[in-house]
């Protein structure tokens, strides 16, 4: 093993809630060749749980069990390797691909500048905005099983419907490849530019939130059935469902993640009640309950 293994690592300040428990252990590997003699090596029902900016994630306040994977920087690296394809390494963020899509004069990649998040969480849960999805820009991935084998996958062995893939259970995405069209830089940026202003707008980017809470119903938009139930501005604990974007909940200072998982429960409950439409948390929550 030549990367950095911590026991009872905090990953609050890994997540954008800045709420949870701790990692009984948080891996760091320092490539790839790391990452699957390291799963390989493990004990086979330990459970693994691959981690980005955690932009979209809940971390329980009991903490999260078994391993949790953390891709640093030589996963982050994203280069060109045909006129309009990209190969991006699992830690990348969406800022990146989507520049280095912009200066190499690829379009159709400026969605992801909107996401904040990685590569590998892009290809796990189909990550998408503003029209387009990951599985409209994937050719391949490549992953790391949880045995420690490591396998390249086609963009229809993903099984993908809505923010959901198919990807194997506790596989690490370590790379994927990217395919757009042929554009011309300058409009490429001022597509990019639109879509930071209308986040800027509408959301609250400078808040301790987790983005999306819930997915869209079909012909439905989340935030508006969230409103329509008398719900902006509700409060549980620390938390609070944004006057801003009421799709997103804030953690105001000292929210547990408790409290932010009950206001999103109670607000799942009102939605119900108002319109009769089960809302689907869109954002994942992982570990264990207090």
């Amino acid at each position: 093993m030549r990367g950095k293994l911590t026991a009872n690592a905090p990953l609050a300040p890994l997540v954008w809630f800045k709420s949870g428990g701790t990692a009984d252990w948080l891996f760091e590997p320092a490539d790839v060749d790391d990452l699957c003699a390291f799963l390989a090596a493990i004990p086979s029902d330990m459970p693994v749980m691959a981690l980005g900016l955690g932009s979209n994630l809940i971390v329980r306040d009991g903490g999260v069990p078994g391993v949790v994977v953390r891709l640093g920087k030589a996963f982050a690296q994203v280069e060109r390797i045909e006129a309009t394809t990209l190969r991006c390494g699992g830690g990348a963020s969406g800022i990146l691909v989507s520049s280095t899509a912009r200066d190499a004069g690829i379009a159709g990649l400026e969605f992801l500048r909107s996401i904040p998040g990685t590569v590998g969480g892009f290809v796990c849960m189909n990550g998408g905005a503003y029209g387009r999805e990951t599985c409209d820009i994937l050719v391949e991935c490549d992953i790391v099983l949880r045995s420690g084998e490591r396998r390249t996958l086609p963009v229809a062995a993903l099984g993908y419907t809505y923010r959901h893939s198919e990807l194997p259970e506790g596989a690490v995405v370590v790379s994927a490849t990217f395919r757009g069209h042929e554009g011309d830089p300058a409009a490429i940026q001022a597509e990019m530019d639109r879509i930071s202003a209308a986040r800027e707008e509408s959301q609250p980017l400078r808040s301790k939130t987790g983005g999306s809470t819930f997915k869209n119903p079909d012909g439905e938009k989340a935030w508006q059935l969230v409103d329509r139930a008398g719900c902006r501005g509700l409060t549980i604990g620390g938390a609070q469902v944004s006057e801003k974007h009421t799709n997103f909940l804030i953690n105001m200072g000292d929210a547990t993640s408790a409290d932010i998982e009950a206001l999103g429960e109670e607000v799942r409950k009102r939605v119900k009640a108002e319109s009769g439409i089960n809302l689907e948390w869109e954002i994942q929550r992982v570990g264990r309950a207090e």
